[in-house]
């Protein structure tokens, strides 16, 4: 009789869109385990009564239990009333699972209310750790855009969503000893394991960018029968809908298909705005690759990213090019041979025909290309500020893994509306600031610039925005002008870029009651690669790796603690393309991403940046290579005579260049030198006289006869570093 019941409701399930996958040979499943779930919808423990293998024990809590309707069609079920704080009912569990028995444990307790993961109790850790089970994760996906879901009017809902309910390979749990007493590590390994699985789940490695903002809109882009609501909002205060934006892609992406090749890279010198958007979407959908030139680091720099790259076409707008004044950028850029394409220039090419075409395909859901995979997406730089900037090409999958990964730690839904300032030229202010919230059904605004701290302050006030993205410099600007209630909306702010320090958190908890999360990443990692978030989150921690990371611990001469952070994963990029070698792409090897930076990781996983060995600065958020700053000097003093080299070796004057921290702009650069001749006139003069950016320029000079080397001959810039903070602690003294 119970598995005739279980057949009839399998079946009934299976009518009305409702299918299970289960990742393991049901010929493994262990005598005794503890099934561990998300709780998305009153229908949970009934679907899983249904599908779930065996006989297993059902603990449910009262909102549960108390359902007439639960009860009635889990009649031949195994039901145990349970209250995942009550010591008891945990111990009741336990001895369930001695016995041989499965059992099924909801790890929030309670439903979720805006469809991603909430609190995670610690019982399903501590009855798996006592009974010595495996614990087999269960991930439910569809009912939370049902009718008996609590997510009404944060998602959308409809009669009959698609479910899948995935049931993960059976895995132990087993705590250290040291760790046992922890209930917050307990609750956390729990929850670690689920996010993994909510990756997994919702993760598709094959999927194009278009076509995933296809599939957003198919879910999000209508409200009812008529109402369409608007998502996307710039400056120019004109909202668009899911509808206008696709049409728009539509247009301008048949527009550059005429005029370009597939797989051709196409530069981008646009602001943050609904028309950068849109272009970006309209290339990526007839597989062109977008090369988002970064406009703020000078001429000279973008022509070399268009080489690099090697670009035919940049498209531009010419009311960004006067308001921005940047006519001369322009001027050199046709100078150097490429074509530069206005947006206002297009109407005269895209007539009525165009535009009906464009609307029909958003009818008939037409994707010109749904195959995403490792095909390049988009072309970024590492930094504007070098002389010869290396290209980043990321791939369909990395950007689409980059934004599941963060999903899956932080939840946002259709009442959030995100604030993004960061340009579209940086990896986060592309990814995380605007592909994110799009792809994931939330509000977005754009703005062109971080640098308006009064202007963002009042339009963050103006529309309720929930979420925002910044760097530490942009946050400690807003904090200190804004008024106590501007962002009296804002859920969670993540900053990243340069680190957070610790009075700009505590001036937003104490003067603004607004928590401040670090993330971690870099443009070769899309940009993500740790976070903090509201439920693990330690304040001087860049928070732990994202789920589907690998990474490794590489030792570093000397460094006695930690060593240098690599890291692997889907979000890693395709490779470089290196001004030397211009349109080579050059991949890393085996995929391991080396970030340059020193770490050390604690028991429960938490990552601490204890140095930096990676020859760059962030300033203001922007990186700066102490290479070229290194180089920058040297030949800003060629020009001294044979007798001016040192007499110990027979070579020019000894420099060393390291970056240390900044109150303000997060890093400064030092030049230590034994040339007495330096100053910063003589390299402000050669800098300016060159094109190089501003921030080439050292902020101290320190002298001394003598650097610190390696046995090598090598420079040991960590010990130079060292001794420069201990030297200028002294003179602050």
């Amino acid at each position: 009789m119970h598995e005739f019941v279980k057949f009839c409701l399998r079946t009934i399930f299976k009518i009305f869109k409702v299918r299970c996958n289960i990742q393991f040979d049901l010929a493994d499943l262990p005598t005794k385990a503890v099934y561990v779930s998300n709780h998305v919808s009153f229908l949970d423990p009934i679907i899983l009564f249904a599908f779930l293998p065996g006989n297993p024990v059902f603990a449910l809590n009262g909102h549960l239990y108390r359902r007439k309707f639960i009860r009635f069609l889990m009649k031949k079920a195994d039901i145990l009333l349970f209250n995942p704080i009550e010591p008891g009912d945990i111990k009741n569990l336990i001895a369930q699972v001695d016995s041989g028995r499965q059992v099924v444990i909801f790890a929030e307790g309670r439903m979720t209310e805006n469809g991603g993961l909430m609190k995670i109790y610690e019982a399903p850790g501590l009855v798996a750790d006592k009974s010595k089970a495996p614990l087999i994760p269960i991930w439910i996906n569809g009912p939370q855009y049902g009718y008996f879901s609590k997510t009404k009017g944060k998602l959308p809902h409809r009669p009959l969503p698609k479910v899948m309910i995935t049931v993960g390979k059976p895995r132990s749990f087993k705590l250290k000893d040291e760790l046992r007493r922890q209930r917050d590590h307990i609750s956390n390994e729990v929850y670690q394991i689920l996010r993994e699985m909510s990756f997994e789940v919702n993760y598709n490695p094959n999927i194009s960018l278009f076509a995933q903002l296809m599939k957003t809109a198919k879910v999000h882009a209508k409200k009812g029968l008529i109402h369409r609501p608007k998502f996307v909002e710039d400056v120019q205060r004109v909202p668009n809908s899911y509808k206008d934006i696709i049409i728009k892609s539509f247009v301008l992406g048949k527009y550059f298909k005429r005029r370009t090749l597939p797989g051709e890279h196409v530069a981008i010198f646009l602001p943050n705005s609904i028309a950068t958007v849109c272009t970006f979407f309209g290339l990526s959908a007839y597989d062109r690759v977008p090369v988002m030139l970064n406009f703020s680091v000078g001429a000279h720099n973008m022509i070399s990213m268009c080489q690099t790259a090697q670009v035919r076409i940049v498209i531009t707008s010419l009311t960004f090019i006067k308001t921005a004044k940047l006519e001369n950028a322009v001027e050199v850029l046709k100078a150097n041979g490429f074509n530069v394409i206005y947006l206002e220039s297009l109407h005269k090419d895209i007539g009525l025909w165009e535009k009906i075409n464009a609307y029909l395909r958003y009818k008939i859901k037409r994707v010109p290309h749904k195959d995403g995979g490792n095909k390049k997406a988009v072309i970024l730089f590492t930094s504007g500020s070098e002389g010869a900037p290396k290209a980043v090409v990321l791939s369909h999958a990395n950007i689409i893994s980059n934004i599941k990964q963060m999903s899956a730690i932080e939840t946002i839904n259709t009442t959030d509306t995100v604030f993004n300032a960061l340009p579209m030229f940086h990896s986060f202010g592309l990814t995380v600031g605007t592909l994110f919230p799009m792809l994931e059904g939330a509000k977005l605004f754009l703005y062109p610039s971080p640098l308006h701290y009064r202007i963002v302050a009042e339009l963050v006030y103006e529309i309720g925005a929930t979420i925002m993205f910044g760097t530490d410099t942009f946050f400690r600007g807003y904090g200190r002008i804004a008024h106590p209630f501007d962002f009296h909306n804002v859920r969670f702010m993540f900053g990243g870029a340069e680190a957070v320090k610790a009075d700009t958190r505590d001036m937003w908890m104490e003067r603004l009651g607004i928590r401040v999360m670090e993330a971690y990443g870099s443009t070769e990692c899309s940009p993500v690669v740790t976070a903090n978030n509201r439920i693990f989150n330690r304040f001087g921690s860049i928070g732990k790796l994202l789920p589907a990371m690998e990474y490794k611990i590489q030792p570093i001469d000397g460094i006695e603690k930690g060593g240098e952070l690599v890291v692997r994963g889907p979000n890693v990029m395709l490779g470089y393309i290196l001004p030397s070698q211009p349109g080579v792409l050059q991949p890393l090897e085996d995929g391991w991403y080396h970030t340059g930076d020193v770490v050390e990781i604690d028991e429960i996983g938490f990552i601490y940046i204890k140095d930096r060995i990676k020859r760059f600065a962030k300033i203001g958020g922007e990186m700066v290579s102490l290479n070229a700053v290194d180089n920058m000097v040297r030949k800003a003093y060629e020009w001294m005579s044979p007798q001016d080299k040192s007499e110990d070796n027979g070579e020019m004057f000894s420099y060393g260049v390291v970056a240390i921290p900044h109150e303000s702009k997060g890093e400064q650069i030092v030049l230590v030198t034994n040339n007495r001749m330096v100053t910063q006139e003589v390299l402000h003069s050669y800098i300016k006289n060159n094109g190089m950016s501003e921030l080439y320029l050292p902020r101290i000079i320190l002298f001394r006869d003598k650097l610190p080397m390696f046995a090598t001959g090598k420079a040991d810039n960590v010990t130079l570093k060292k001794e420069v903070l201990e030297e200028l602690a002294g003179k602050a003294e």
